[in-house]
């Protein structure tokens, strides 16, 4: 575990330089993986609370949140009971909290430039049977990650003026129309409307989804979608 954390350049994530402290991201996860009782798992919460992962006060989530969150659920699963429900508490209001504008976006392995909440959130899909197994809180969690979808478009085919994408579909996409962000090569583009044509079944990932007024060539293959609202989530 310590090995793990110690890997992380916690210096080079950026971060608002006012709020940002990456000694504090270090030493509070170093702190809470030897957590061995409540006074410690409060020490570290307070430093990963303080400008480590997220400054509580302001409500802000930093990059490091999206670096920290596998971390943290390595020590949920393994550490003290008390240094469980701290990491817990954090994954969750790094979830809920609004990063700065000019630190929103972090780099993974499905997109360049995905909104902070969207990379945690994904990280919590990832291991779902982990956090179902830890009672309500991890239940909630993962009710709450569900809410970042992300879909891997594979082919598509015209529709009279829109375009059905067929594809891998990750989390829950909402009923109704709803815009999303379009990820390809680097470049971001915003869908004004799109909709849920086939939800997945049977426990696929297996989804179509309807993009009105694009045409096919617009949406390759590879391309991935995110909510708009995620990338509009800024202080």
């Amino acid at each position: 575990m310590l090995d793990a954390i110690n890997s992380v350049d916690w210096d080079a994530i950026p971060g608002h330089p006012d709020w940002y402290e990456p000694a504090r991201a270090a030493h509070g996860l170093r702190v809470l993986a030897d957590a061995a009782n409540l006074v410690e798992a409060a020490e570290a919460s307070s430093l990963l609370g303080g400008g480590g992962i997220v400054h509580g006060h302001s409500a802000a989530v930093f990059p490091a949140a999206a670096v920290a969150t596998p971390l943290l659920l390595d020590i949920a699963q393994q550490g003290h009971p008390a240094a469980r429900d701290a990491a817990l508490g954090l994954v969750d209001e790094a979830l809920s909290s609004y990063p700065h504008g000019e630190y929103s976006r972090v780099t993974t392995s499905y997109g360049t430039a995905v909104p902070i909440c969207c990379a945690i959130a994904h990280q919590l899909q990832a291991r779902s049977a982990l956090l179902a197994g830890l009672g309500m809180r991890g239940k909630a969690l993962l009710a709450d990650a569900a809410e970042h979808w992300r879909f891997k478009i594979r082919e598509c085919v015209a529709e009279s003026n829109d375009t059905a994408a067929f594809g891998a579909l990750v989390g829950f996409f909402p009923s109704g129309v709803h815009a999303a962000e379009l990820h390809v090569g680097g470049e971001i583009a915003v869908l004004d409307e799109v909709a849920l044509e086939y939800p997945p079944e049977d426990g696929s990932a297996e989804a179509c989804l309807r993009v009105t007024g694009r045409r096919p060539a617009e949406l390759p293959p590879s391309a991935v979608l995110f909510p708009a609202r995620c990338g509009e989530r800024v202080h």
